[in-house]
């Protein structure tokens, strides 16, 4: 029996298990906690923390898995390449390229500060330190944590101040970034690189909560409204310049990124993974490209993916989240579904809301045609 160790098994995994599932491998996963969602959709579950490269390693050894992979968990990046790497399984990139992207404050520095889209920044340790900074208004957000945790708009030293220790608080490494704030939307790049090319890439508009802090995502849509065809072009340059600078030369690669005024892109973060929102079911409804598919068949079979030029409709799509606030009652009576051509609840009514970002939490998607022509 072919074998593959999934890490993590929260929501964004179980498109990676059912997967893998559905093409003939048993999967085998593994957490920091037994609480998980994706949990009971695993033909093999043990708790071993992501993070323990050590862990992992004796963990595909005893199963005699094929490959290790994650989707949507920055945190895993480094641990599926440091732990592919010593077992000469198939990885797309380098350990330190994944360090680099899970590190806010290492992908800024590997940019560097002539590189064309790169913002200010300062990482620091202390209060002491953080309260140098001068080039308000900025963002703060801990160098390592993922899903808008611990991230600020601040605007005064008071601001620093008042956030830093939960800013702190989500960190790993111990130390926040604080970066210069871009006024204007914001996108994502959805792209593939097979032999550093990329051979896919599509931006779409990233919409969120303005009444919350830290820029928690509640839709995406495509083709992007946000981006005339300039700006766009410029957006795909962009992300295709971080990737070969950083040594993104295989596989997914999500990029979020503002638009200064409207026009220029700025980088904000860079995953070398397929992004946690669901954006590859979105992409495949809207233009048929299968962007999980291709990831997979190129890590597990070495297979060219995505030859085909895919031709992106003017009909907007949408990927909305259901959001509900932690610690609430799910019900999926309470959301609109009128419409969807793919509906996922990641509750049954009746389960408690976990406490995630601690603000607004998803509990499932809908995706559909929004009915504009753009």
């Amino acid at each position: 029996m072919k074998r593959i160790l999934i890490l993590g098994a929260g929501n964004a995994q179980i498109d990676a298990i059912e997967y893998c599932k559905a093409h003939g491998y048993e999967v085998v996963g593994c957490s920091y906690t037994t609480v998980d969602c994706g949990i009971p959709h695993l033909d093999i579950f043990e708790q071993v923390d992501i993070k323990s490269v050590e862990g992992v390693v004796a963990l595909a050894q005893k199963y005699g898995v094929s490959a290790i992979y994650s989707i949507g968990s920055d945190l895993a990046m480094p641990t599926v390449m440091m732990a592919s790497t010593q077992l000469g399984l198939p990885h797309f990139i380098t350990a330190e390229t994944a360090e680099i992207c899970h590190s806010k404050g290492k992908m800024r520095e590997t940019l560097g500060g002539s590189f064309e889209g790169n913002a200010a920044y300062m990482v620091c340790g202390t209060l002491e330190e953080a309260l140098r900074y001068t080039g308000f208004p900025a963002m703060m957000k801990p160098v390592d944590s993922q899903g808008q945790r611990g991230c600020f708009k601040v605007e005064s030293p008071e601001d620093i101040k008042a956030h830093f220790a939960a800013s702190l608080d989500y960190s790993f490494e111990g130390k926040v970034i604080i970066e210069q704030y871009i006024d204007g939307p914001e996108v994502s790049v959805n792209a593939y690189m097979q032999d550093g090319k990329m051979k896919f890439a599509l931006v779409s508009d990233r919409y969120a909560f303005d009444e919350l802090p830290g820029g928690i995502i509640k839709e995406h849509r495509v083709p992007s409204s946000f981006a005339d065809e300039k700006a766009q072009a410029k957006t795909v340059d962009l992300a295709a310049r971080v990737a070969a600078k950083i040594g993104i030369n295989n596989g997914p690669c999500y990029f979020q990124i503002k638009l200064r005024d409207g026009r220029e892109p700025v980088i904000i973060e860079v995953t070398p993974r397929l992004d946690g929102c669901h954006m590859w079911n979105l992409i495949k409804h809207y233009c048929g490209a299968d962007l999980l598919d291709a990831c997979f068949r190129h890590l597990l079979e070495g297979e060219s993916v995505l030859d085909e030029d895919y031709s992106f409709p003017k009909e907007e799509y949408s990927l909305e989240f259901m959001s509900k606030e932690p610690n609430t009652t799910f019900a999926g009576s309470d959301f609109d579904i009128e419409g969807a051509e793919y509906v996922c609840y990641y509750y049954n009514d009746g389960d408690r809301v976990l406490r995630i970002n601690g603000y607004m939490e998803k509990c499932g998607y809908v995706i559909r045609k929004t009915g504009r022509i753009l």
